[in-house]
C-alpha cells in the first residue's frame, strides 16, 4: 500500500478538504481524541474556523478482562455503561462505581495538564465533528460517542483519516455522517497510512490547544 499521508499534519490538511460543507458553520465545533488525535483536528478546526476542544475518553474495564469495557466516561462529566457486559459478568454496583472513581482521576489529571482551568464547551444543539489520528476496532470512539450523546448534540460527526471497512460501517449506524479518507485492506494498524507516525507528546498537544485557543480569541 502507498502511503497516503506524511504525517498527522498532512491528514488534518486532507482530511478538512474533505469536511469543507461544514465551514463557516457558527454551531460547529471540533473535538479531538488526545493525543494522537489532536494535530489532526487542529488543521480541521482552522481551515473550517471552527473551535477545537478536547473528548477525553476512559475506558472502564471489566475485571478480570480488562481489555473490554464495561463502560465509559468522558470530558464534560458525561458517563455510559454497557449494561450487556454488566449484566453477563454480574458486576456489582460497587464495583463500577469504583472503576469509574479510579480512571475519573485520571481523566481530571489529564483535563489539567491540557485544558488548566478552561471549562469544558457546551455540546447542546450543537455540530459537533469528532477527529482522532485513525480508527482500529473503534472501542475507544464508540465509547466517546456514546457519553458525547448524553449532551444532546443536534449532529455528530466522526473523521478520521484512516480505518477498517467493518469499523466504518459500525460507526456509520451510531453518527449522522462518517468522513474516512481510507480504508486499506488489510488493515494492521493506524501507523500503516502515514509516513511519519511518531508519538504525539502532551507538550506537544498543549502547544497546539495554546495555539488553536489564542487564534479562537483573536
Amino acid at each position: 500500500m502507498d502511503t497516503l499521508f506524511e504525517n498527522r499534519t498532512d491528514a488534518g490538511r486532507q482530511l478538512a478538504e474533505a469536511l469543507g460543507a461544514y465551514a463557516g458553520r457558527s454551531d460547529l465545533i471540533v473535538l479531538a481524541l488526545p493525543r494522537g488525535g489532536v494535530p489532526v483536528a487542529y488543521e480541521v478546526a482552522r481551515a473550517l474556523k471552527a473551535p477545537l476542544d478536547l473528548l477525553i475518553v476512559r475506558k472502564l474495564g471489566t475485571p478480570g478482562n480488562p481489555e473490554l469495557a464495561m463502560g465509559a466516561i468522558a470530558s464534560g462529566g458525561a458517563s455510559v455503561l454497557n449494561r450487556d457486559v454488566v449484566s453477563i459478568y454480574r458486576i456489582s454496583d460497587e464495583v463500577i462505581e469504583n472503576a469509574a472513581a479510579k480512571e475519573r482521576q485520571e481523566l481530571e489529571r489529564r483535563e489539567r495538564l491540557y485544558r488548566g482551568d478552561r471549562p469544558y464547551p457546551d455540546i447542546e444543539n450543537r455540530c459537533i465533528i469528532v477527529v482522532d489520528d485513525g480508527i482500529a476496532t473503534g472501542a475507544t470512539m464508540r465509547a466517546g460517542l456514546a457519553a458525547l450523546r448524553q449532551r444532546n448534540p443536534a449532529c455528530v460527526v466522526v473523521a478520521v483519516p484512516l480505518a477498517p471497512v467493518d469499523t466504518v460501517e459500525r460507526l456509520r449506524a451510531e453518527v449522522d455522517e462518517v468522513v474516512c479518507l481510507m480504508t486499506p485492506e488489510p488493515f494492521f494498524a493506524v501507523g500503516q497510512g502515514y509516513r511519519d507516525f511518531s508519538q504525539t507528546t502532551d507538550d506537544e498537544v498543549r502547544e497546539i490547544l495554546t495555539r488553536a485557543w489564542g487564534e479562537t480569541s483573536d
